[in-house]
Parts: structure tokens; C-alpha cells; sequence
């Protein structure tokens, strides 16, 4: 026994050898073919996850925005099946009649508000990054307006500045007499609706802000305190370089913001007094005056304007890397 056991260790004649399996020569091992089925997966998976989000980007963004394209070469009302073609002679409409040019001077308001507005985010961001009392307090004041409904914004604040509203009974506290009309005027009814614009959306930059500063590493700080330099020198040559691409974020909001107001002028005045938008004036074009064909063009010309600043501000400040170490 010990000696057949022997002989087949050896490899002796006496031994059976069982026979390779044979295999085609032309089929590859199923160890080649499962890594390629493998990767053929994980090539595919993504695609499936993004398939949902893909079709409804398409179908709710970008199919209208190109059939606002098709409608800004018609006369279409909105309504009637039948259009017609009318080629370039909306854009010429519109470069050529001032009064529909006009209106972007109401964005200036709201563009000098936005540099307010950007500056006091900035500012309570970088006091309220550092150890101070009821800095949560104070975080949940600053971004509580941003939650809130614009319509519901709207409709205080038409209270707030009516005749004999809030304001002018906390004026009279002061020693001021007299109602004021604060929306009766050009000036004061967009130098108004501006300042609501900048007590609502101060909260988000207030929090972009906020983030961007605290993700810079603390032992920056550290080191500057050790070599005497105080809070304007801290903000100077830490905080400011690593927020610059937050900020530059911001700038592109704001500019593209004020072009495109609408929702609280469009509550508290409706566009009346001189505080008309470019938006509410193509909205008045599409639904109340029935030419839809002319307002898709305008959103087309305003969509242009928007793409072209943005491009502007990005070739005059560029998104470099920040490297502060």
C-alpha cells in the first residue's frame, strides 16, 4: 500500500493521472469574462442612477427653453394653434422701441443693493466666525429671511411701507411727524423695494460666507496671532484670499439678481410708479397684451445679457486655486 502510494507520488506508470478538461481554444476563461462584465457595469450603473434626473432636466429646462427660442421667431399669442413666421422682426422690435430698454435702469437700484448686501454678509460672516455671544443667535436671525416666502415678503412689507404703516408709526417714535408715501415715487418706491431685496437675500450669502471662512484651517489664525497681526490684517491676508471664489460666486448671483427681478416688485407695486423689471414687463407682454412671440424674444435677449456678464465677470476675475499655505 505504502509502496503504490509511493509510486504514484512519483509519478510512476502504475498511477492513474486524470485527464485535463478540454476546452475550445477559441472561448475565453470565465475568469477573463466575469472582470469584463464587471467593468461593462460599473460603466453602465452611473447612467442608470442619472437617467431620472437626466429626462427631467430635459424636459422641464432645456425642451422649454429651446421652444422659447422657436416662439421668439413668431407672432404667437399663446393661445391660437396657428403661428407665424416672422424671422428676426421681434429683436428688432425690441432694440429699436426705448421704452423697452428703459426698464434695465431699475436694475441699477437693485445692483447697488446687492454690493450693500454683499458687503453686510461679509461683514457679520467674518465677526461671527470668530468666539462671540449668541453667535448662534445671531446665525438664525441673519438666514431666517431667506426661508421665508417671497409672496409673503411682498405682502409685510406692502404693509410696512404704506401710508401710516409700520414704518412711519416707528418714525413717529422718533420724533418724525407726518404719513410718508414710500411707494408713490420712482425713487423711493425702488430705493424701498430695493432694501427689502437686501434684508431677504443677505441670508444666503451671509451663509456662503460663513462656510467658506470657517473651512479655512485655524492654525493660519494661530500663526498670524503670534506675529501680532490683529483682525483687519487677519481678514487682509487669510480670510479675503480664501474666500475669493465664494465671493466671485457671489458677485455673478447678485449682477444676474438684479436683472432679473421680479417677485417683490411685482407684489408690492405690480410695476407701477417706475418700478417696472425687464421680467415683469415681458410677462405683461405674454399675458396680458397677448404677444408671446415678443416676450419669449425679450427672455431671450435677457437670457443673453445674463450669459454675457457672467462671462465677462469670469475672464476679469478668474477661478484660480487658492493656496494661502
Amino acid at each position: 500500500m505504502t509502496g503504490a502510494t509511493d509510486k504514484a507520488l512519483r509519478g510512476g506508470r502504475g498511477a492513474s493521472v486524470p485527464e485535463p478538461a478540454r476546452t475550445d481554444p477559441g472561448a475565453a476563461p470565465p475568469a477573463a469574462r466575469r472582470p469584463r462584465r464587471q467593468r461593462l457595469w460599473r460603466e453602465v450603473t452611473p447612467w442608470l442612477f442619472l437617467l431620472v434626473p437626466l429626462a427631467l432636466l430635459v424636459v422641464f429646462t432645456y425642451a422649454p427653453v429651446v421652444n422659447m427660442v422657436a416662439y421668439s421667431f413668431t407672432d404667437w399669442d399663446g393661445v391660437s394653434p396657428e403661428l407665424t413666421f416672422t424671422g428676426l422682426g421681434n429683436y428688432v422690435e425690441i432694440f429699436t422701441r426705448p421704452e423697452l430698454f428703459q426698464v434695465f435702469f431699475v436694475s441699477g437700484y437693485y445692483l447697488a443693493a446687492s454690493v450693500v448686501q454683499i458687503a453686510a454678509a461679509l461683514y457679520f460672516a467674518t465677526v461671527l466666525s470668530f468666539h462671540t455671544r449668541f453667535r448662534a443667535f445671531f446665525k438664525g436671525v441673519l438666514f431666517f429671511p431667506y426661508l421665508i416666502n417671497g409672496v409673503a415678503i411682498g405682502f409685510v412689507f406692502l404693509y410696512f411701507f404704506q401710508d401710516g404703516g409700520t414704518l412711519d408709526s416707528v418714525l413717529r417714535l422718533f420724533g418724525a411727524s407726518g404719513d410718508h408715501a414710500w411707494l408713490s415715487s420712482a425713487t423711493s418706491a425702488n430705493i424701498s423695494l430695493a432694501g427689502v431685496s437686501v434684508w431677504r437675500f443677505m441670508g444666503l450669502n451671509f451663509v456662503l460666507f460663513l462656510g467658506a471662512i470657517q473651512s479655512i484651517p485655524g492654525e493660519l489664525y494661530e500663526a498670524s496671532e503670534l506675529d501680532g497681526a490683529g483682525r483687519w490684517q487677519q481678514f487682509r491676508h487669510i480670510i479675503a484670499p480664501g474666500i475669493r471664489p465664494v465671493l466671485s460666486l457671489s458677485v455673478i448671483l447678485a449682477v444676474s439678481g438684479s436683472l432679473s427681478v421680479f417677485e417683490i416688485p411685482y407684489i408690492m407695486t405690480g410695476g407701477a410708479t417706475g418700478t417696472e423689471t425687464f421680467v415683469i414687463q415681458t410677462v405683461k407682454l405674454a399675458f396680458q397684451f397677448d404677444k408671446t412671440g415678443l416676450a419669449s424674444a425679450a427672455a431671450v435677449v435677457l437670457l443673453l445679457i445674463i450669459l454675457a456678464v457672467t462671462w465677462v465677470q469670469r475672464r476679469l476675475v478668474p477661478d484660480d486655486k487658492v493656496d494661502l499655505v
